[in-house]
């Protein structure tokens, strides 16, 4: 006999459908809705069920009267789950997951943290430093390696600064078929790679390169991907990579984990990690792989490349940022932040709300949505401090908030709070900074 669920309770989350091992779960008419054929009451949806819809046959309840989830199961949930279904049907409780068993190459050990370095038209994407940095940690908390991965062409240049920015080995493929992005054949090359050397762990910013080819490679590797991260971290007792990014919409903060594929694959927002200490004239193991595609293999060609010229290329680098918010009221006041960012030499910036509201561009949006920056000094005038704007700004090095609400969102977050009228609070700033550099006394 199969799960039992109570419609009349079922909120249609979803959870049951992400945690079911076999598919057996799926939401109609945004009821969820159990295949008996499938199900075999392996007891991982009535754990992870907030709304205390579901249930296993016969399955006792606590001394609360609620539903005891540890009960009425084939296995103990908190066990790794065993390989196949098949194991499940036999009652074997196998205490390695899937990918070690019987990983994509064949071998029988998946190691290392990497990060696939992103270079394209003769850049690299700073995120790739930043990911080496948090790499590290990671890679030390598993005690394993940390590699970088190039591919490109002509790609010689980066290698030491991968070197200097903490990586231990370099895998590179240098191919003029690789020469301008395209999804197909970065995907095969960075693929053929994983497949052979077998990484516990593959990183790579969130950006347009890298929200376009990893989940290609996600995809090939038949493993999971966890996209925008925001934070990542090692669980003490299983070693699995924490992936924590904004979901729902940015109301709550999720961690992920991949108990059963291998490689663990996160793609991180730039300006989110600390840039690591570059160390000049620091070495390492260069492994160079053969790449063996042509043009006629890959159906999409490049004709021609344009730079774009989107402010959003710079607002992540600003080192200085003035932001505002809806409490700012309206378009005209906008002068009081801009007058204010003209003396500091900062960069505008704000709020979804002040986007949508017409007062400042996309391409100056700062948040889940926007672009995430990380300057030296953040000021945000009449923001609240909605989540999806925290998330976009809150690992700025110092950030000063002003607002006349002192529950406001925004004032937990930052290093000076100013409580009060920004239309006084604002031009005095404003004043302030401007006599003091006028003077040569700025800090």
């Amino acid at each position: 006999m199969a799960l039992n669920i109570e419609k009349s309770k079922c909120i249609g989350c979803g959870a049951c459908v992400v945690e079911c091992p076999v598919e057996a779960l799926d939401l109609v008419d945004g009821l969820a809705v159990v295949d008996p054929a499938k199900c075999i009451d392996c007891g991982n949806c009535v754990k992870i069920c907030p709304a205390d819809a579901l249930s296993l046959p016969d399955q006792p309840t606590k001394s609360d009267g609620k539903r005891d989830p540890e009960a009425g199961s084939k296995f103990n949930i908190q066990d790794p789950l065993p390989d196949t279904v098949e194991d499940y049907a036999q009652g074997n409780e196998k205490k390695t997951i899937r990918a070690q068993v019987t990983p994509v190459a064949g071998g029988d050990v998946w190691s290392g943290v990497w990060v696939i370095i992103e270079y394209n038209n003769g850049k690299v994407a700073p995120v790739a430093w930043e990911l080496l940095g948090e790499g590290r940690k990671l890679a030390d908390a598993i005690g394993c390696g940390l590699c970088g991965v190039i591919t490109g062409y002509q790609v010689d240049t980066v290698v030491p600064e991968a070197f200097a920015h903490g990586a231990e080995k370099v895998y590179v493929i240098d191919h003029p078929v690789l020469k301008d992005y395209r999804t197909e054949p970065y995907a095969e090359a960075i693929t053929s790679l994983v497949r052979k050397y077998q990484p516990e762990i593959i990183l790579m910013g969130a950006t347009s390169i890298g929200r376009d080819v990893f989940p290609a490679v996600a995809t090939k590797m038949q493993t999971g991907l966890t996209a925008d991260c925001t934070v990542l971290g090692i669980d003490p007792e299983t070693k699995l990579l924490q992936q924590t990014r904004p979901a729902f919409g940015g109301n709550i903060m999720a961690t992920i984990l991949c108990r059963k594929s291998r490689p663990q694959m996160a793609t991180v927002r730039p300006r989110v990690m600390a840039m690591p200490e570059r160390v000049e004239g620091r070495e390492g193991e260069v492994i160079r792989e053969e790449f063996s595609a042509t043009e006629s293999d890959f159906r999409t060609k490049v004709l021609e490349f344009i730079p774009s010229d989107a402010k959003s290329a710079f607002l992540d680098k600003a080192e200085i940022i003035v932001a505002v918010g809806l409490g700012i009221a309206a378009k005209r006041n906008m002068v009081l932040a801009e007058e204010l960012a003209d003396v500091l030499g900062a960069t505008l910036a704000g709020t979804r709300g002040a986007v949508e509201a017409g007062w400042l561009t996309h391409d100056q949006q700062v948040g889940q949505s926007g672009v995430t920056v990380r300057p030296k000094v953040y000021i945000a005038i009449g923001i609240s401090g909605a989540i999806q704007h925290l998330v976009g700004m809150e690992t700025s090095d110092f950030i000063i908030a002003i607002n006349n609400d002192p529950d406001a969102s925004i004032l937990k977050v930052a290093n000076y709070g100013i409580v009060g009228d920004l239309f006084q609070i604002v031009p005095a700033m404003t004043a302030e900074f401007k006599k003091r550099l006028q003077h040569g006394v700025a800090n």
